[in-house]
């Protein structure tokens, strides 16, 4: 941990030195929250959000507040090691081709609806049509399911520090979990005003109790999306696996690590039963695998949680944006990016200054990242990208 910060209702814990004026105001509004319970965290790669600061964890008694949630709910990273050594460039450039053809990008779903036996079953065996959104919206989640999606989505292939070849996808719920987010944010806002919250609205972090028809639905829709964006990337993860021994003989895979970073969760900290909320932050359980991958052309890790109670068993996401997108767009050189990627020998999409957004220079170092969150992770594996496919 870098700093507390003690001025405001409950302690703002920060793993980071330079917290942008905005994100600063953000955590501090958590921490003023009357539900907020014991501190808030906020993560080495924190960043602005909606309502609440990307990298942002924050445990709340009796309440579940969608926003602190996000829109792309379960959006989380998929690593796989293979038993390959070595890949040369050609059979990369093809695996990244059939890639492309395989998997829908950006706004793209498939033409054809996926099987329904891949779809997540509800949890505690309720019926669909008892989630209104998720059953609203489950014919267009099969044409969702497999598809990468936009923004800071990828897949990468990877070369590990354990002299193997990795796969590692980002992906989330797609259009399914922006529905659910939504609907149940614009619910909470009524509601809040309806019961005359004393939560500033301009904070854009309305809540539902748990106890309420309401809250019990948003966290059973949540969950749902959850798990449909942890079956996106499997199946994502699937076809990639068949791409690669269609090209590469005898390759076998470990069992894939999962983490997701968008979520809310009932867990107990501090003696206490509380709904902690993760924007853009992984959980680091004592001896638990996680993954924080780094921007486009810088590395990746494989990471071990050491269970630190100060950030609620936490960790950062990723890298975290140092620019946001249009201003990436406007202030960094594309040539200069271009050769960042092109010296380490990378395959990658940048071609216009529309890709600038997702350029590593609109991104935060992540070695400086990984030394500040060293009392929440250990590195066990280092990860240096050899191809990119960005949504």
């Amino acid at each position: 941990m870098k700093k507390i910060l003690s001025t405001e209702k409950i302690p703002v814990k920060l793993w980071l030195d330079n917290i942008e004026e905005g994100a600063l105001q953000q955590a501090k509004n958590l921490a003023n929250l009357p539900f907020a319970f014991h501190h808030v965290a906020i993560m080495p790669d924190a960043h602005f959000g909606y309502g609440m600061p990307i990298g942002g964890v924050l445990a709340t008694e009796d309440v579940v507040i969608p926003n602190a949630v996000g829109v792309d709910i379960g959006c989380g990273i998929c690593a796989m090691q293979t038993s390959l050594t070595d890949i040369d460039k050609d059979t990369l450039k093809n695996i990244i081709a059939s890639v492309r053809q395989a998997i829908p990008t950006g706004f793209k779903h498939h033409k054809k609806k996926q099987s329904t036996a891949l779809m997540p079953k509800v949890q505690g065996n309720l019926d669909i049509n008892e989630l209104k959104i998720v059953s609203r919206e489950y014919d267009n989640g099969l044409t969702q399911l497999g598809t990468l999606g936009g923004g800071n989505h990828f897949i990468e292939i990877q070369r590990g520090s354990d002299n193997r070849i990795w796969i590692m996808i980002h992906s989330g719920s797609r259009n399914l979990g922006y529905q659910v987010a939504n609907y149940y944010n614009k619910l909470a806002i009524k509601l809040n005003q309806k019961w005359k919250s004393e939560v500033n609205p301009k904070w854009q972090l309305a809540h539902l109790p748990v106890s309420s028809h309401q809250g019990r639905q948003y966290l059973l829709e949540m969950q749902f999306c959850v798990d449909f964006a942890l079956a996106n990337r499997l199946l994502m993860m699937q076809r990639i696996e068949e791409i690669f021994l269609s090209f590469c003989v005898g390759v076998d895979y470990a069992d894939p690590i999962n983490i997701a970073h968008n979520y809310a969760a009932v867990e107990t900290h501090y003696g206490r039963e509380v709904i902690v909320h993760r924007k853009g932050a992984t959980r680091a359980q004592k001896h638990e695998k996680g993954i924080i991958p780094g921007s486009q052309g810088t590395t990746s890790y494989i990471v071990e949680g050491k269970g630190n109670s100060e950030s609620f068993c936490s960790c950062s996401h990723g890298a975290g944006r140092k620019l946001g997108r249009k201003q990436a767009q406007r202030t960094l050189n594309l040539q200069a990016e271009i050769e960042i990627l092109d010296k380490q020998n990378i395959i990658h999409g940048i071609r216009s200054k529309r890709d600038l957004d997702e350029a590593a220079g609109a991104y935060k170092d992540i070695h400086t990242v990984l030394k500040n969150q060293e009392d929440l992770v250990d590195i066990l594996v280092t990860l240096q990208p050899l191809a990119v496919v960005k949504g």
